[in-house]
């Protein structure tokens, strides 16, 4: 079943928040990522916070998701907000305390609500260098 839905959110949702997020406007950030298997590039559209330079990333599906598994498997990724491309250099776990404050009110009292405690850390390289 929750193969089923992520499959859904994946072919319908990110037709719209993608280019939405490309854009730079609305709320979206896109991880670009590489397939760990196929090596093929990916987009992800995402809500990050920022917490310093890095970003927060919680994680709505668990830590079994595409994506998410894609970046631990190669240890780095891109982030595009903006219009600005941040290479990140490693993601960490982050304590849920610290993902809710990232976010800050009200979506820290949504994420609250739904009990999620499943944040990482991206951390946005301190020299920028291009992903192939």
């Amino acid at each position: 079943m929750k193969a089923a839905w992520l499959g859904l959110l994946k072919h319908s949702l990110n037709r719209v928040t993608v280019p939405l997020a490309r854009s730079g406007r609305g709320p979206f950030a896109l991880v670009r990522h590489v397939g760990r298997r196929s090596g093929r590039p990916y987009e992800t559209p995402l809500l990050l916070a920022r917490l310093g330079d890095d970003f927060v990333a919680e994680l709505t599906y668990g830590p079994d998701v595409d994506w998410y598994r894609n970046v631990v498997a190669a240890g780095h990724c891109q982030v595009i907000t903006g219009g600005i491309v941040h290479e990140i250099d490693r993601i960490e776990i982050l304590p849920a305390d610290d993902g809710l404050r990232a976010f800050g009110n009200p979506a820290a009292v949504v994420l609250r609500l739904l009990r999620r405690r499943d944040f990482r850390l991206l951390h946005v390289a301190t020299t920028q260098s291009g992903m192939p």
